[in-house]
């Protein structure tokens, strides 16, 4: 499978997913994208003090703050952002995540899961440097894909709550 070929049908199952589905997928996916490592790689520098406890705050309570919440968290981490580019890898993927996670929680889209899946597959991709053109020849990439098909097949969410810790 190739990456387009990927792309096609991660947005195919977030569109096929149930309500719980696409809830619990999203719970999850953006749990791991704002993972504490991924913070650590930031310099003193990238942010303010003030930021950077927003940042940490947001990540850590992702799935208990209101979207308002986030919204502010996200002023003060955008405001508080001290270089022009070259901010980490893992800060840049934590709050891409907390943006599209804020936007599905005001408006519902499930386009917004669809990019936290792309950016979790970016993120594994990182990782291992998958090849394009056959995607899943990593074990890594193939276990998140095969994560997204699970939760995401139809039926996923109904046996559980909605809220995973």
């Amino acid at each position: 499978m190739d990456y387009s070929e990927l792309e096609a049908d991660v947005l195919r199952l977030v569109v096929g997913a149930t309500e719980g589905g696409v809830r619990a997928f999203g719970e999850e996916t953006v749990t791991r994208l704002v993972r504490p490592e991924l913070l650590r790689g930031a310099a003193e520098d990238e942010l303010t003090e003030e930021a950077r406890a927003a940042l940490a705050t947001a990540c850590a309570n992702v799935l208990t703050i209101s979207a308002a919440e986030l919204h502010d968290a996200l002023a003060t981490i955008y405001d508080g952002i001290l270089v022009d580019d070259d901010l980490d890898p893992g800060v840049l993927t934590a709050i891409g995540a907390l943006a599209h996670w804020k936007s599905y929680l005001e408006q519902n889209r499930r386009g917004e899961v669809y990019e936290l899946a792309i950016r979790s597959i970016e993120d594994i991709d990182h990782e291992v440097s998958a090849d394009l053109d056959d995607i899943l020849a990593t074990p890594e990439m193939a276990a998140e894909y095969e994560r997204i098909r699970r939760l995401l097949a139809p039926g996923a969410g109904q046996e559980r709550g909605t809220h995973r810790e």
